[in-house]
């Protein structure tokens, strides 16, 4: 049996595979959000690792990075994927992360932001989220094997597909 080859999700990235002996990975996720975009009939798969809900808190840098932000960089990725031939009807959409870490201003709870944010974007398209494991207080590592879209998320040593 060959071993898959992992393709890592840096933060503020994002990744599009067809490769079936590939994962995208990405990991420490606190209060920044993964999500995963399927399409079965195509066995295409994108994964978008962001760290901000609003590229309006940005634009100078949204438009240089616009995976840093929820709203630019998901409307890039699902962009991307759709040229591809991916249909929306059948994309299975997963997230995680979005934890409630002790940084930034009190009241902030950007990892909040970045779900409700998240959930606005897909609205936008028309797409459903299939499941989500966030909020909480603990980091997350996510990984979509493209073969067969599978989503696992791994944190403290519990491992769970969604």
């Amino acid at each position: 049996m060959q071993t898959k080859r992992n393709i890592v999700v840096q933060v503020s990235d994002a990744r599009i595979s067809r490769d079936k002996d590939t994962v995208l990975v990405t990991y420490s996720l606190g209060s920044c959000i993964a999500v995963t975009l399927y399409d079965p009939a195509l066995a295409v798969g994108g994964m978008i690792h962001y760290q901000l809900p609003d590229s309006k808190m940005d634009e100078d840098r949204a438009r240089r990075d616009p995976f840093m932000f929820a709203d630019s960089g998901l409307h890039v990725l699902i962009n991307k994927m759709l040229e591809m031939g991916a249909n929306k009807k059948h994309m299975t959409i997963h997230a995680a992360g979005g934890a409630a870490m002790a940084t930034g201003p009190k009241g902030f709870d950007i990892g909040k932001r970045n779900f409700l944010s998240l959930r606005k974007v897909l609205w936008q398209y028309g797409i459903m989220m299939n499941s989500h494991d966030v909020g909480g207080g603990n980091p997350r590592n996510m990984y979509l094997d493209i073969e067969t879209g599978t989503v696992l998320v791994k944190s403290n040593g519990v491992e769970k597909k969604l």
